[in-house]
């Protein structure tokens, strides 16, 4: 292995960095694409489900895979993509996803059944899994420490906007055209996304790990599988179902090997020494809690929209656009603000907007109107903007450019889990409350009308719902008092830039 001219050019290319010679937003735009692209992937399906039904006779637990097999597989790869952006640079691992995530979304188009969907949504789940975590690394590793929460304001803003612009695009996509365009619409953008990171994204390596962990891969695989299966599923199987606490007795077992195996191995898959910088461990804490009350918001208010208000999915998706714009504009303005007030202030008045905004949907009516919940989301979304960005950004500052990639992983693969556990949290709350509530309004006779009860019913669940999100979110106000002194980025352009050169040695293309 040669390790002469391939590390001279790495090491080059990441003192410029360091010394802030990298053109920023042209390496923006190779990320902000890519990562929009991927995301997306995962919320169109939703829109989809009912259609898929008919197009393949199916029932809603079979078709639900098509979601559930690809976030599956999306938290599986999350852990372990920091040890493949060592092995093979992040920028390969990037383009990579990319050019597979593509591939896949021409799969899914072609196929002839749903299983064969669920299969190629499995596969599209795997590269969509690799793009946060290394788009991630990239910012970290490429952007001046003094740009570095600004362009992660930037990539938080391509995370939102995907999900909430998502429903809008798949219900005009679908009404416009079928199903398939889900799909076809990612070949073009995906083959731009592809040639815009080759050209604005540069090479480079720290350092490439000697060995692979097969142990690690193998604990980490079944871990996650068995955790995100168990957290998916746990409302249909319900959370005392001998199928639930199986798997997640087995994933929990999987999970404490893995952990260590990986603080005993030289060459861990995961670097769980990030752990020991307590404002890494802090800000993820504050990022796991803000993700499960976000998941609130994500799922309920279009559930309500559609069965409750009988909304088609395309006004859904509009009825939800202001407050993604607004989510949209506030990203970058919190990025300007980061750098002049630091993170505590920021990530409390988010969180008070989140629990506000939360709180107000907790009180949602049969019929109230739109603008209530255009005006409460917005609030909410805005709070979201001010809060996620400062959670991620305290943290991964701290953490050495070397370990960025194993931060990354951790931060995505810890997020990825808890979201499918809030999903079923909320399903299996939802359906239990709706019987709740059911019984009593038929007790007191309060309601005739037997289709107005069950909406009602369900209307008084999904506050119940909103109410548990509202109070989840303000635990994380304690945790973010941590942050109060700030951690100032290195400005040494000299210092930084041999720290980026010194692991480089000895690295060959």
């Amino acid at each position: 292995m040669s390790t002469t001219e391939p590390a001279t050019k790495e090491t080059t290319n990441e003192s410029q960095g360091a010394a802030g010679n990298i053109a920023f937003w042209p390496v923006m735009i190779g990320i902000f694409f890519g990562s929009f692209l991927a995301l997306l992937g995962m919320s169109t399906i939703n829109v989809a489900i009912p259609v898929l039904m008919n197009e393949f006779q199916t029932d809603l637990g079979m078709v639900q895979w098509t979601l559930t097999g690809f976030m599956l597989s999306t938290g599986i790869i999350s852990p372990i993509t920091g040890y493949l952006g060592d092995r093979f640079s992040t920028k390969y691992l990037y383009v990579t996803a990319l050019i597979g995530f593509t591939l896949t979304s021409g799969l899914c188009a072609t196929a002839w059944n749903v299983e064969s969907l669920i299969a190629f949504r499995v596969m599209q789940g795997v590269f969509s899994g690799m793009v946060m975590p290394a788009t991630m690394t990239i910012i970290y590793q490429v952007i001046p420490r003094s740009k570095q929460a600004y362009a992660i304001s930037m990539w938080s803003l391509a995370a939102m906007l995907a999900p909430a612009l998502g429903p809008t695009l798949a219900g005009w996509l679908i009404q416009s055209f079928d199903w398939r365009w889900l799909f076809y619409i990612n070949l073009p953008f995906g083959v731009l996304a592809v040639v815009v990171a080759v050209k604005m994204i540069p090479y480079y390596r720290l350092n490439t790990p000697k060995s692979f962990d097969l142990y690690g891969f193998i604990t980490v695989i079944i871990s996650s599988a068995s955790l995100l299966v168990a957290f998916s599923e746990a409302h249909r199987f319900g959370w005392a179902s001998w199928k639930t606490l199986t798997l997640i007795t087995v994933g929990l077992v999987s999970l404490f090997l893995f952990i260590r195996r990986e603080r005993s191995t030289p060459q861990p898959l995961l670097n769980l020494s990030v752990f020991k910088y307590p404002r890494y461990t802090f800000t993820l804490i504050i990022s796991c809690i803000m993700t499960i009350s976000l998941y609130s918001g994500t799922y309920l208010t279009p559930v309500f929209l559609q069965n409750i208000q009988h909304v088609s999915a395309f006004d859904t998706g509009l009825i939800l656009l202001p407050s993604s714009l607004a989510m949209a504009i506030f990203m970058p303005i919190t990025g300007k603000l980061y750098t002049k007030i630091g993170p505590m202030w920021l990530i409390i008045s988010g969180i008070v907007l989140m629990s506000v905004g939360t709180a107000a949907m907790a009180q949602l009516s049969v019929d109230i109107p739109h603008s209530y919940i255009v005006f409460w989301m917005t609030v909410r979304n805005i709070g979201i903007a001010l809060a996620m960005m400062p959670s991620s950004n305290a943290g991964m500052e701290v953490i050495p450019r070397e370990l960025s990639g194993h931060a990354s992983s951790a931060n995505n693969w810890t997020r990825q889990g808890l979201g499918s556990f809030s999903i079923g949290l909320f399903t299996t709350m939802l359906a239990s409350r709706v019987t709740v509530h059911g019984e009593e309004l038929a007790a007191s006779g309060a309601v005739q009308d037997k289709a107005l009860l069950g909406a009602q019913a369900f209307t008084n669940s999904v506050n119940d719902v909103y109410w548990l999100a509202t109070f989840i979110v303000l635990v994380g106000i304690p945790f973010a008092f941590v942050l109060r002194n700030r951690k100032k980025p290195d400005n040494d352009v000299n210092k930084t830039a041999k720290e980026a050169a010194r692991p480089a040695r000895g690295v060959s293309g």
